[in-house]
């Protein structure tokens, strides 16, 4: 189990050995049923490095070789010289040889990191309206939405009570993160809070530019472990946040049962995420840009860009988004598999989401519309994939009263499905009451489908017991 950043697969898996870190327990209590039901939640990174915008893009196929934690070191090397998070600009720009550090060389001159916070923090939050923010997520059809309230970069999205020791006005004076709490809960979704534990380069670090360095640059000592721990019971008073998203591990902490106890008596139906480390309860595994790869014995939660980048980056095109029928097959195919979906948007500094970005959460939102029995409140069935005789693929759901054959494919007059339905079994297509007719076949089931339907990317038959 990977509990750090998937920082291109290979970082996470050394980090761990070499800090002794265990596996988180299992949960000690069952899971809140909300989350399971919900499916599709929204991920937000935010902050300064969305102003420069810039990293070097990379289609997934082509970082498939950087998955092993032995690379060599010129490997690695390569790989933090090139990472394509363009939110962890700040390390990216400080590693000789870059990319990142060639272009802000040519656009910034010797602009350090902290013009770009001053900016963020002066101009661009104060002009920020969270409401398009929950409208759009609303109509996307999530059920929960967890914000970056601190990145790797140190700043933090509300006005804390517990300033950064090492940076002066690190810190937004607007409370970005209740703002939208607010927002989202009154569009009935629930909140979360991200918050990077175990990486702060306000305490040092920079420039990563191997696995080694990674671990050197992980912040320890007393003085951040209080520094934390006050975040976090922060967080948890003033947001009382549905999910507590954290990421690269969590300090050798003697009070972080007590942390873990406090939030569950605050928020008796939250959750936490596996990435505390330290053989600690979780609630769900958190995978990253793994997609199906989710235990079947734990709920999980895949986590991914649109893209190849988590913050906005300049760079990116139609050709590195996944297309509006990926997302909704890759959603589609999470679901089936018992996990729910984490999509992350990454707005521009001014707080606007891209259009590129809206576009492909509206696409999801109207599918869902039309076929979201097929996924909300389902459950995994007997088996989550399927073929018609065309060799299209199925991913089967399981509802209360039904099984769910969701088909990759646009509808056509008919599909041949591998399952065969009880004997007096009602077929309908999800969005519709209107019975379809349908006979036994020896691979299955011949659906014979609406003349009408709407092209679609995928489209749900649902088998009434």
């Amino acid at each position: 189990m990977v509990s750090r950043r998937t920082l291109l697969g290979a970082v996470p898996a050394l980090a761990l050995a070499a800090s002794g870190s265990t596996a988180t327990a299992a949960p000690r209590r069952p899971l809140p049923p909300w989350f399971d039901e919900v499916k599709l939640g929204i991920f937000i990174h935010w902050n300064a490095a969305a102003i420069p915008a810039f990293a070097p893009v990379h289609l997934l196929r082509d970082l498939a070789s950087t998955s092993d934690p032995n690379l060599p070191l010129r490997q690695q090397q390569q790989i933090w010289r090139t990472l394509p998070y363009a939110e962890m600009y700040q390390n990216t720009m400080a590693v000789p040889g870059s990319e990142t550090a060639r272009y802000h060389a040519e656009r910034y001159g010797d602009t350090p990191y902290d013009g770009f916070v001053g900016q963020f923090r002066d101009r661009m939050i104060p002009a920020w309206d969270p409401r398009p923010w929950a409208e759009l997520f609303h109509q996307a059809g999530a059920g929960y939405v967890v914000l970056t309230t601190k990145t790797e970069d140190g700043f933090l999205l509300w006005p804390s009570a517990h300033v950064n020791p090492h940076k002066r006005g690190w810190q937004s004076n607007r409370d970005v993160v209740g703002e939208l709490a607010n927002a989202v809960r009154a569009r009935g979704m629930r909140f979360g809070t991200y918050y990077s534990e175990g990486m702060d380069w306000t305490f040092g670090g920079l420039p990563i530019t191997d696995n080694t360095k990674l671990l050197e640059a992980l912040p320890q000592g007393e003085q951040y472990a209080r520094y934390t721990d006050a975040h976090w019971r922060e967080l948890v008073a003033r947001y009382r946040p549905s999910v507590l998203w954290n990421d690269y591990g969590y300090l050798p902490n003697p009070d972080a049962e007590a942390l873990f106890e406090t939030y569950y008596k605050e928020v008796p139906d939250g959750i936490v995420n596996d990435r505390f480390d330290m053989g600690l309860p979780s609630d769900f595994i958190t995978l990253e840009y793994a997609e199906t790869n989710g235990p079947a014995d734990r709920k999980w939660e895949a986590c991914r860009g649109i893209g190849t980048s988590f913050g906005y980056n300049r760079m990116e095109s139609d050709a590195s988004y996944l297309s509006e029928t990926e997302l909704v097959r890759m959603f589609v195919d999470i679901v089936a598999h018992g996990g729910n979906l984490l999509i992350n948007v990454g707005p521009t500094g001014s707080g606007q989401i891209p259009p590129e970005q809206r576009q492909r959460l509206l696409a999801l939102g109207k599918w869902l519309r039309t076929n979201g029995d097929a996924i909300y409140r389902t459950r995994p069935w007997e088996r989550a994939k399927g073929i018609t005789t065309m060799g299209r693929q199925i991913r089967y759901t399981a509802s209360k009263n039904a099984v769910n054959a969701i088909v990759f494919d646009t509808p056509g007059p008919v599909v041949e499905i591998d399952m065969r339905p009880a004997a007096h079994a009602r077929v309908t297509m999800a969005g519709t009451r209107d019975r379809l007719r349908w006979e036994p076949t020896a691979h299955g089931a011949r659906v014979h489908l609406p003349r009408d339907s709407a092209p679609q990317p995928a489209y749900a038959l649902q088998i009434w017991h």
